[in-house]
């Protein structure tokens, strides 16, 4: 009897000790899982630290400009140096010849103008800045990003960026607390405030540009769901595009889309044009979703000579002047910073003296008007024909050789061609209406250095067995 209860009561004993070991293997194997996940993903942590907090506020400057510095600028410093570490102990040939040479075309120009510059101390900061954007980071993730999977990690960063400044944006119109547009403080500016408004619009473009890059990959590489999930990230990411009311923003997103389209087929293209256009006309016209205010924005893109608004005219009249700095000094311009001090006797009366800046918890301010708001431009002016023919230059044999490869897009590719093509030509048709500048300036190197990875990285499109990811060596994987 008490041997038939001891035989009873002992697996009901032992039970807990069982369970506890089960809820120990489960916890471990999460705990193996999440290891694992990091050291997969090691290298590319610090890119998306540096993404994510492009998010924390800026203050702004004394003068009330949107200030030079942030707490992402001081994560991509260490970006860099990490990435420097790397290759350090690794002892690995830190670049290509073709990578080396596009990547260092930029120094030669910003070196010679801060060379020549009257004041070489101010021209620092612009040296700094420059590499920063242009050499530094963008090399670094090249040497950081392994394969695919790297890239759509950071990729998907910036997505997720995106959607959190959107919803910050979307909830600022809605509430009446954003920056000041027409009276009203209903302009989407996330978490940039208004003295950096086109942060919010650039942040959300980049998102959606690459979720339309991957939902219009063959679905065989992203899978159905991929695509589901970056159609809705798309749909989403529209309306504070819309809220943003940039018109550069608007006009680059429309550019970058319409090329991605193209590319993946030009029946889809034509569908979906269509498909776009009806939605629109749904959401504005007919349900009024900021109709009038934006219709009248749009139509003020058309509105060149024929009474333009302030703004405009502030840019035309900034583009003269910065077309006078260049003939005064056509070859290596006047010198790195040095735009502000040389805008008023090259600019003619009608500019003004700022532009008023309001809401998003601040008060009304002026901010001063210290670059054309066109990058051409401002580098014709500050580096002369040396330094736009560099600059431009290396942007352009980036865009060359990311073109080549798109011939991958149907074997296994097609996400990354996509996403870096349309990123890239929304960068420079956009430097047309904007400049480096601000808190958000730190994810244009990211940018440039996701581009830089698809265009110039030797190994990552070549056929053969997946790369280890603790040594480096091998074929990158698909």
């Amino acid at each position: 009897m008490t041997a038939d209860v001891a035989g009873t009561l002992l697996p009901a004993a032992r039970r807990p000790r069982q369970d506890g070991r089960a809820a120990g293997s489960a916890a471990d194997g999460w705990r193996d899982a999440l290891r694992g996940a990091v050291r997969r993903s090691g290298p590319v942590l610090p890119a998306v630290a540096v993404v994510a907090l492009v998010a924390v506020p800026a203050a702004p400057a004394g003068d009330g400009s949107a200030g030079t510095g942030s707490v992402a600028d001081a994560a991509s410093a260490l970006l860099v140096a990490y990435c420097l570490v790397r290759l350090a102990r690794e002892r690995a040939r830190p670049l290509t010849r073709t990578a080396a040479l596009v990547l260092g075309l930029p120094v030669l120009g910003v070196t010679v103008a801060a060379l020549t510059s009257g004041d070489a101390p101010a021209a620092l900061p612009g040296v700094a800045r420059y590499l920063q954007i242009f050499v530094l980071v963008p090399a670094a993730l090249l040497l950081l990003i392994r394969d695919r999977r790297d890239f759509r990690l950071v990729a998907g960063a910036v997505v997720a960026l995106a959607l959190v400044e959107g919803s910050i944006g979307v909830t600022q119109y809605l509430t009446g607390t954003g920056a000041s547009y027409m009276g009203e403080n209903i302009r989407a500016v996330g978490t940039f405030g208004p003295t950096d408004v086109m942060g919010m619009a650039t942040v959300v473009a980049y998102g959606l540009v690459i979720c339309v890059g991957y939902a219009l990959a063959p679905v065989r590489k992203p899978g159905p769901r991929r695509r589901t999930v970056a159609l809705v990230g798309a749909g989403l990411l529209l309306v504070p595009l819309a809220l943003s009311f940039s018109r550069g923003a608007w006009i680059a997103t429309g550019v970058a889309l319409l090329l991605q389209l193209i590319v993946s087929g030009v029946r889809r293209a034509a569908v979906v044009v269509l498909a776009a256009g009806a939605l629109g006309v749904v959401l504005v016209g007919g349900l009024g979703i900021g109709s009038q205010m934006i219709s009248e924005r749009l139509s003020s893109i058309t509105r060149v000579t024929d009474a333009p608004d302030q703004s405009v005219a502030d840019r035309y009249t900034m583009w003269a002047a910065a077309t006078d700095m260049w003939r005064e000094r056509p070859v290596t311009g006047v010198g790195l910073k040095g735009f502000p001090a040389h805008r008023d006797s090259h600019a003619s009366l009608g500019l003004s003296s700022g532009s008023d800046t309001a809401g998003a918890g601040l008060g009304f301010q002026r901010q001063p008007l210290l670059s054309p708001h066109n990058m051409y431009l401002l580098v014709l002016s500050e580096q002369g024909l040396l330094g736009i023919m560099a600059l431009a230059g290396s942007w352009a044999a980036l865009l060359v050789l990311a073109l080549r490869r798109l011939p991958r897009y149907g074997r296994g590719g097609g996400g990354c061609a996509l996403v870096v093509t349309g990123l890239l030509v929304w960068q420079f048709v956009d430097f047309g209406y904007a400049d480096i500048g601000g808190p958000s300036t730190v994810l244009t190197a990211v940018m440039f250095g996701l581009a830089a990875w698809w265009a110039l990285s030797p190994d990552h499109g070549r056929p053969g067995p997946a790369r280890n990811r603790e040594t480096g060596s091998g074929a990158a994987a698909a």
